[in-house]
């Protein structure tokens, strides 16, 4: 008999939620500024619940966050990094566990197969505009946009991402992890931009840079903007 189902390994793009306070109301307050800003880019996205700040904390907050992402249309997939209280409320809510360890293993995995990748990585060069709800991936390597990239378009690449007309879509650059990955563009006023997960929206750009050649990259994991 054929085989109808099989299980492979992966390394999926995933959001890491970081909790670093037990307050369940600062939170809410500060989640919900953030998915008000962008939220086409939260809807339906999948996240993990790193929980290693508050793991020795008594007074629990996750069944309420687990909740709160639900309500502003994110998906809580797994928690890591948690005690085993808070492992059983993720439980009980349908949600996966983590464990650091494993963690660390895929954060390494991530590491070596970025190395690997990055010597047989190959650009994808777009010619035409970039346009609204369009979504262009290159998951090998660099992505050259030799036009505009519209609002509402995404553009996604493995490592850098270059945009030679105006970029005010959306763009994630090293969106598997990749922390060395950079964008360069030559008209910046972009929706959002992101460098292995960490990003910034259109309203936190420098307005000395808005409509000027910049480059984004990480910097000690802190997203940087500078004049090109």
């Amino acid at each position: 008999m054929s085989p109808a189902i099989e299980f492979k390994g992966s390394l999926l793009t995933l959001m890491i939620l970081h909790v670093l306070v037990n307050d369940g109301e600062l939170i809410a307050e500060q989640l919900i500024e953030k998915v008000s800003k962008v939220p086409d880019f939260f809807q339906q996205a999948p996240v993990i619940i790193d929980l290693k700040a508050v793991q020795d904390e008594e007074n629990d907050i996750v069944a309420d966050l687990i909740k709160l992402l639900r309500e502003q249309g994110l998906i809580p997939v797994a928690v890591r990094s948690g005690n085993p209280q808070q492992n059983a409320i993720a439980i009980s809510n349908n949600l996966g566990v983590l464990k650091a360890t494993q963690s660390a293993r895929l954060q390494q995995e991530t590491i070596t197969e970025t190395n690997e990748e990055v010597s047989n990585s190959t650009a994808k060069i777009i010619t035409q505009p970039v346009r609204s709800g369009q979504q262009i991936v290159a998951p090998d390597g660099d992505l050259v946009i030799l036009s505009t990239v519209s609002h509402g378009a995404e553009i996604l690449a493995h490592e850098n991402i270059h945009v030679y007309g105006v970029l005010r879509g959306r763009a994630l650059a090293g969106f598997n992890g990749n922390t060395t990955a950079r964008i360069f563009c030559q008209n910046l006023d972009a929706e959002l931009v992101s460098i292995a997960g960490q990003y910034q929206v259109n309203e936190d750009l420098p307005d000395n840079l808005r409509g000027k050649p910049a480059q984004i990259y990480l910097e000690d994991n802190i997203l940087k903007i500078e004049s090109l």
